[in-house]
């Protein structure tokens, strides 16, 4: 386990660099001199020379490319060029909303999807199970704007249950009042895709040999959906759960926009009107490496959920 570990974590590396080359190539090549973002309409020569100078960016390609990955390594990308915060700082702050609203939100779709998919599966081929399907496709067929317009509408305009909008400094607030509504609409978005994608991954799983093995010995059908075939069914829901976790640090941006969530999705939409490359980059650079730590830890949670999967 250690071994595999290493080896895996040895090989993010050339991964990490190729992601650091291609995020510098593209903010200082493509996207532009960053004095001219900073020195504004009204500048002078002597100013933009001035700001390049601050920058580092009258430097040789290879020092800037240094310097962007020191920054990386120690967390300083520096400051925002929009509100002169440090990055480190936006990061920080911006993190905790996004969590409050996304991670129950990963909780409760995943649980109310899994069983919801195992109960369909239970009765497949029904009417039921037709009706269920084709209310999901409905359901994904309709804008998340849709959505949070006419949630907004009824239970925080019309009926008073929610607040419109808002946020706080405690986190029990936060969770309890600001971020229930919000988290209602994502799943009214997100459980419809995917509990069509968990009943595929439970029937693949219903119609092979050990089913019909335990099915000949007697065991029932409720016990054989929610052990045997959950059991199986789980390494391609993990999958599907954990390639979706870094998007949990950008947040999702337009629920944040509509409910004046402080957290991270909101921060990246400002950061692109403002053409703030710090964030940008810090916020790009550091999904990334999120993604390839959760591709091992959903190596490792597949060993633990079926023994039989061996790390090599």
């Amino acid at each position: 386990m250690t071994s595999y570990i290493l080896r895996r974590l040895w090989q993010m590396l050339p991964t990490m660099l190729g992601v650091i080359l291609l995020v510098f190539i593209l903010f200082n090549w493509v996207g532009g001199d960053p004095a001219y973002v900073l020195a504004g309409k009204m500048s002078n020569p002597e100013q933009i020379a001035n700001i390049r100078r601050q920058l580092g960016v009258d430097q040789p390609f290879y020092i800037q490319l240094w310097i962007f990955i020191k920054q990386i390594a120690t967390f300083d990308f520096g400051s925002s060029w929009s509100t002169g915060e440090t990055v480190a700082n936006v990061i920080k702050t911006r993190l905790g909303p996004s969590m409050t609203v996304l991670i129950p939100l990963t909780i409760l779709e995943t649980l109310l999807a899994v069983a919801l998919a195992l109960a369909i599966a239970f009765v497949r081929g029904s009417l039921t199970d037709r009706a269920v399907m084709v209310a999901c496709t409905v359901g994904m067929s309709i804008s998340i704007l849709v959505y949070i317009i006419v949630f907004q509408y009824w239970f925080a305009y019309k009926l008073g249950i929610f607040p419109v909008q808002g946020w706080g400094d405690s986190v029990a607030e936060n969770l309890f009042r600001y971020s229930l509504l919000p988290i209602l609409i994502g799943l009214a978005v997100s459980v419809a895709p995917s509990l069509r994608l968990f009943r595929t991954f439970v029937l693949d799983e219903v119609n092979q040999d050990y089913v019909r093995t335990a099915r000949a010995k007697g065991v029932s059908e409720r016990r054989i959906l929610w052990v045997h075939v959950l059991r199986n069914a789980a390494i391609p829901i993990i999958t599907h759960v954990m390639s979706n976790l870094p998007a949990l640090l950008i947040g999702a941006f337009l629920i944040e926009r509509f409910f004046s969530i402080p957290g991270i999705g909101r921060e990246v939409i400002l950061a692109v009107e403002r053409s703030d490359f710090p964030v940008i980059k810090a916020i790009t650079v550091y999904v990334a490496a999120a993604t390839m730590v959760f591709n091992l830890l959903t190596d490792l949670i597949y060993q633990a959920v079926d023994p039989r999967v061996q790390l090599k």
